[in-house]
């Protein structure tokens, strides 16, 4: 998510600083801000929106000489995009700056604890927090390293801390927990980052981080410990990409990256969701419960990915709301007169939250009385400011046009929507909601398992890139799942695929199906509704009239081999978040094979990340 820099050494800490900003720019951002540590003080200043206006504030207002400072570009989770919201954020006294990427899960409990005994918040985030917690404890006694290790100890959630302390000029002190930093090694000087890019044209020379670890660097050297002070030892290593690669940690693309980071993006969605008895909360849930048990329809409207995504939550919501779902394109909503009244919630999924035609359509859902909650990456954006409720989905910013994690962190976010009405609603007993949320929170693993597997994957996409025409088959929540891999098959290697219901086959898409052509058929778990019985037919029709089948089938089906030309394992789950792992494959088979095929991954022709035309 969000781009960090810290910085001690002989050099201009703020050129240093705002120099590595501008190298995470790439990571997308809605605020910047540096904190200088000059003469026993603390020199700040942020502003909303781009680095520039950050830079134009300080060319107009020079700061202060400074060789030990800290920045941030924020991507904004806990209140909008401004100024005030922006980091870094100061202790109470102002002695403490700190900048923090992630979510502090228990931030309401230690915000009313500190209000509680007057402190003064002058912000929405939980970033805050942090820095008064840190500051109590250097003006306690202990140095910041000290205080960095405690109040790490009371935080939950996944964070990266970086903090300066105004009588401490000579040391940066940070902290990460599921969230990435990297320490840049330099001779004389040290380097704090999220990623490598903030330092690579300083040094080469880095220090990887295991988690729960807090580092101090200083122009000397670097500690590390554990959050109880017991020393650690990074991995150091060469850093020998390019920028351009550093961007990308390593990979050819950002997509791939993307791809890659999905097992973080997943997890980063499901923190803060529940409370300390383990009930479901949602952020910005503004619906009450009574208006929660007044909705007797839901319709979801979305475009591209995103209606796959409300697809797959068709599924969730009837299963465990017993609620009747339609799923619409947003571009069509509004022009087919829907029926919609105050016991309707229109749900819009959209990860900009500038979709022009799923604005309109929510607009003309709020004039018929319709409640409308929304699903949504990026804070402040217009779809969120018009509805009533929004669920964020914490994915971070995503490069590549064609989405991958953003996908997976919308279904996270309706399968959370579905079983909080489930709560609300009372269809759903509390232990069979915890038992949901408890294989949510096993997915990312699931999924890094996946992505250690990758090469196979990459191995079959080499393998098909004369293919001409490639088709996709699934049942139940696995349609979904087709549609979308055809569609990124689409979008970035521009080859004509098609994802069908597999039950449709032979009404007439069978009719496709020539010798040779490559099928890839997701298969259901086992033991449902006949699922995985009737999809085995389906392959078999295929097979039968010459196709290539590649078989997404979970571990332990045994049915599947015989009737398999290739075989992709995938994690046991249920039939329901099945959508979570099978897709995976999929966007690295489309990745490959866009590569093989000499195109430009990130950038596809013809499309935009954000469509803001109707």
């Amino acid at each position: 998510m969000c781009g960090i820099v810290g910085y001690v050494g002989p050099k201009s800490a703020q050129e240093v600083v705002v120099e590595g900003l501008r190298r995470l720019e790439y990571r997308g951002y809605d605020s910047a801000g540096v904190a200088l540590v000059v003469d026993g003080a603390l020199v700040v200043d942020k502003k909303a929106g781009k680095l520039a206006n950050l830079e134009k504030a300080i060319a107009e207002t020079p700061l202060p000489a400074a060789t030990t400072g800290i920045g941030h570009t924020r991507w904004a989770t806990h209140g909008p995009p401004t100024d005030a919201n922006a980091h870094p954020h100061l202790g109470e006294s102002r002695r403490v700056a700190l900048v923090h990427n992630g979510i502090i899960e228990n931030f309401d409990a230690l915000r009313t604890q500190l209000e509680a005994d007057g402190h003064q918040l002058v912000s929405d985030t939980d970033t805050e927090i942090v820095a008064h917690l840190v500051e109590l404890q250097v003006r306690s006694g202990v140095d910041l390293t000290e205080a960095m290790q405690r109040v790490c100890q009371v935080l939950e959630g996944a964070f990266t801390l970086v903090a300066v302390d105004a009588e401490d000029p000579d040391r940066v002190v940070a902290a990460r927990r599921n969230s990435p930093l990297v320490v840049g090694l330099g001779e004389g000087e040290n380097f704090l980052g999220s990623d490598v890019a903030a330092f690579i044209e300083h040094t080469r020379e880095a220090l990887e981080l295991g988690q729960d670890t807090v580092v101090t660097i200083t122009a000397a050297g670097v500690e590390v410990t554990d959050f109880h002070g017991v020393p650690q030892e990074g991995v150091r290593y060469h850093v020998d990409w390019d920028l351009s690669a550093a961007e990308k940690d390593g990979h050819d693309w950002f997509m791939r990256k993307e791809i890659f980071e999905q097992p973080r993006a997943v997890a980063d969605s499901l923190l803060g969701r529940r409370t300390r008895t383990g009930a479901l909360q949602l952020d910005e849930m503004r619906l009450s419960d009574q208006e929660i048990r007044d909705i007797d329809k839901i319709i979801i409207i979305a475009a591209g990915t995103s209606f796959y995504a409300g697809m797959v939550a068709k599924y969730a919501i009837e299963h465990w709301c017993r609620v009747p779902v339609e799923v619409e394109l947003s571009s069509e909503f509004r022009y087919r007169d829907p029926i919609l009244d105050f016991s309707t919630l229109v749900v819009a999924i959209s990860q900009s939250g500038e979709t022009a035609d799923t604005l309109q359509a929510i607009r003309h859902a709020r004039t018929q009385r319709s409640k409308v909650l929304a699903i949504c990456n990026t804070n402040g954006s217009t779809i969120p400011r018009e509805s009533d409720a929004v669920i964020y989905t914490h994915a971070g910013p995503e490069i590549g046009v064609a989405s991958t994690k953003g996908f997976l962190t919308q279904l996270v976010a309706t399968y959370l929507l579905a079983l909080y009405i489930a709560q609300v609603k009372g269809t759903r007993y509390g232990d069979e909601i915890a038992e949901v949320m408890h294989q949510l929170e096993a997915i990312p693993a699931q999924i890094e398992e996946l992505l250690g597997r990758s090469e196979e994957v990459y191995e079959l996409a080499r393998a098909h890139v004369k293919a001409t025409s490639v088709l996709f088959l699934g049942r139940h929540a696995g349609y979904p799942v087709a549609l979308e891999g055809a569609l990124k098959l689409k979008e970035i290697a521009y080859l004509h695929a098609e994802g069908f219901a597999a039950g449709e086959l032979k009404h007439g898409p069978i009719a496709l199906i020539t010798d040779g052509l490559p099928v890839l058929c997701v298969v259901p778990p086992q033991g449902r509704d006949q699922l995985h019985s009737k999809m085995l037919s389906g392959i078999q029709e295929v097979r039968a009239r010459g196709a290539l089948t590649i078989c997404l089938a979970e571990e332990g089906d045994e049915a599947i081999p015989r009737y398999a030309d290739h075989l992709i394992r995938l994690p046991k789950v249920p039939v329901l978040l099945q959508p979570l792992v099978a897709t995976v494959p999929l966007q690295l088979f489309a990745c490959e094979l866009a590569t093989g095929l000499g195109h430009d991954v990130d950038q596809p022709r013809n499309l935009a990340k954000s469509v803001t035309v109707e």
